[in-house]
């Protein structure tokens, strides 16, 4: 008998992944990062900037496709095409991640040292007005692992995946 990744770990985890990155990551990029670097003189509708946006709506994509094909999943069993879009999403994330730390982030601390103090207020400010989204992303988490740990006592292991 093979287990199968119940609804109610899969769907929150998916959740979690498209909400964790565009709430804690992107959205401080594109409210406060972007339009500090574009008054520092880094164009927005090309470069750096441009690349970043264009990966923030892949991002985006790859996770709506993951919560379609596990629908899919869910429904058919089959676990094919969720596993492909998952590693697509990890491996895109991976890489967007390895652009901000060590191209971004460098042309940031360059353009943007005599205004950094502005720039991290207004990072607290985004942060406190996401806090609650991100109480939610942790209680989201709390759930996941009360239910990953029943799951996996129960089966043993994770079928398919």
């Amino acid at each position: 008998m093979v287990s199968r990744l119940p609804e109610s770990i899969l769907l929150p985890v998916i959740d979690f992944s498209k909400n964790f990155t565009d709430v804690c990551h992107h959205s401080k990029e594109e409210k406060l990062l972007f339009p500090a670097l574009e008054q520092a003189g880094l164009p927005t509708n090309m470069g750096p900037i441009a690349m970043m946006l264009i990966d923030h709506q892949r991002s985006r994509e790859i996770g709506a496709e993951m919560e379609v094909s596990a629908k899919e999943y869910l429904s058919t069993g089959d676990s094919t095409k969720l596993v492909s879009d998952m590693q697509q999403y990890v491996k895109h994330i991976t890489e967007h991640l390895w652009k901000v730390n060590n191209k971004l982030f460098m042309m940031a601390e360059t353009r943007l040292q005599y205004v950094s103090e502005k720039v991290d207020k207004e990072l607290t400010k985004i942060e406190k007005q996401n806090l609650m989204r991100l109480d939610d992303l942790e209680n989201i988490i709390n759930n996941l692992q009360k239910i990953l740990k029943l799951f996996f006592n129960k089966t043993g292991r994770l079928g398919n995946f």
